[in-house]
């Protein structure tokens, strides 16, 4: 399905040019979404932040394709925040605009094989999740922990041991970690990135399988531009295998610096930041069939902080289930937690766990008005150990509306 997935998206630029036969052209889809979060995350960092909150996001799409194998393509948000669920636990309100994605892109399809390369700022080849970023193809509003949610784990700072990581759970914002680094203010990571990477991938498939090979300059946990003096090159790749039409299974995985620039002189000698690195894995289930529909998934992460026999790691998984109840309406829900795990450092210090464990629990109903537009109505409930209350659940209602494509052939 991830073959399927990469084959949709292509289609999504370059479908209504095939359709007038034209060997070049443009094409310029984007999807606008506006809603309201309801809830009290933003409360526990500011008493007097609002508890409801309207928010919008737009995303153009625009493409060019060259020839029959040749093409540009191009991801642009402009969004408020808070908009997304985690979003919401950072009661700031602004409009950000950024290109999360810009590529150029060579295709060949055979009758049983195909392959492709792009080079430029590429989503994440780690996991399946950020082939569904659009609002259109995310059943739910939420987006599961490990590509949403911030560890409050900061790759511009060392920490000294066990016990700094544990006190950072007593920071709402913004973390500090204590044995040195940069001085500015900042929240820390996600553990792997839903915006663009500078970089180059091959992909490809033959019959049943597919797979695929990513070069990047910087770790999905901690992307960097061009212009940053904490570039370090990175690999990521995975690959699947469809049982069945409809049935595939995949695992992915990367490795590489995430430490930046500001540790380097406080790192002991004849060692630099590409020794001390974060390390991905994960696998992915996705099935099919009739009016149903599920997705799992599972992944772990690990920082490779210097001064620790057992470095933070942060596991988390989701399953997502999806039914048709007729063409209008569908219902969707999406179960998932985060773990993280057992750290030791140099000193013996031993904590099971650097911070609270939470899960999540997402339910939704959405409403085709027509092949254009949908309603989202959701509740998310969240757990996190040691926190009572529903504080951090959220009611969210979204309104989605995606033009395929304004196009021109040339």
């Amino acid at each position: 399905m991830r073959k399927t997935a990469m084959t949709l998206l292509a289609a999504l630029f370059v479908g209504p040019l095939h359709a007038q036969d034209a060997p070049r052209g443009i094409a310029v889809p984007f999807t606008v979404s506006g809603g309201v979060l309801v809830s009290e995350r933003g409360r526990a960092a500011d008493p007097d932040a609002q508890r409801v909150i309207p928010g919008f996001r737009a995303v153009f799409y625009p493409s060019l394709k060259i020839d029959s194998k040749w093409f540009v393509y191009s991801d642009i948000q402009v969004q408020s925040k808070p908009f997304f669920y985690y979003d919401a636990f950072y009661p700031k309100n602004e409009v950000s605009t950024r290109v999360q994605q810009l590529f150029l892109g060579y295709s060949w399809m055979g009758e049983e094989s195909s392959i492709e390369f792009k080079a430029g700022k590429l989503p994440s080849a780690f996991g399946s999740f950020p082939l569904r970023y659009d609002d259109t193809v995310n059943p739910l509003l939420d987006q599961p922990f490990g590509y949403g949610y911030i560890v409050k784990l900061r790759p511009d700072q060392l920490p000294c041991g066990v016990s700094d990581l544990v006190h950072q759970q007593t920071y709402p914002l913004y973390m500090e970690h204590y044995c040195g680094g940069s001085t500015a203010e900042r929240r820390g990571m996600v553990p792997v990135t839903l915006d663009g990477l500078p970089g180059a991938e091959v992909s490809g498939s033959w019959q049943k399988i597919d797979a695929r090979f990513q070069a990047t300059n910087s770790s999905p946990s901690n992307p960097q531009s061009l212009r940053s003096k904490s570039q370090n090159v990175q690999w990521t790749a995975g690959t699947g295998y469809t049982i069945r039409q409809g049935f595939r299974i995949g695992i992915s995985g990367f490795r590489g610096p995430f430490l930046e620039s500001d540790v380097r002189e406080l790192l002991d000698p004849g060692t630099n930041e590409r020794d001390f690195p974060a390390v991905g894995i994960g696998t992915d289930v996705q099935w099919g069939r009739g009016r149903w529909s599920a997705i799992a998934e599972w992944q772990r992460v690990e920082f490779n902080y210097p001064g620790f026999e057992k470095p933070p790691a942060v596991s988390s998984g989701f399953l997502e289930l999806k039914a048709t109840l007729n063409p209008r309406f569908y219902t969707a829900f999406r179960g998932g937690y985060e773990s993280r795990g057992r750290v030791e450092d140099d000193s013996g210090d031993v904590a099971e766990h650097f911070l609270p464990n939470r899960q999540a629990w997402e339910v939704a109903l959405g409403y085709r008005v027509n092949h254009f537009q949908t309603i989202k109505v959701g509740y998310e409930w969240m757990k996190t150990s040691g926190v009572a209350g529903t504080r951090d659940n959220v009611f969210g209602i979204q309104f989605v509306t995606s033009i395929r494509a304004f196009s021109k052939a040339f």
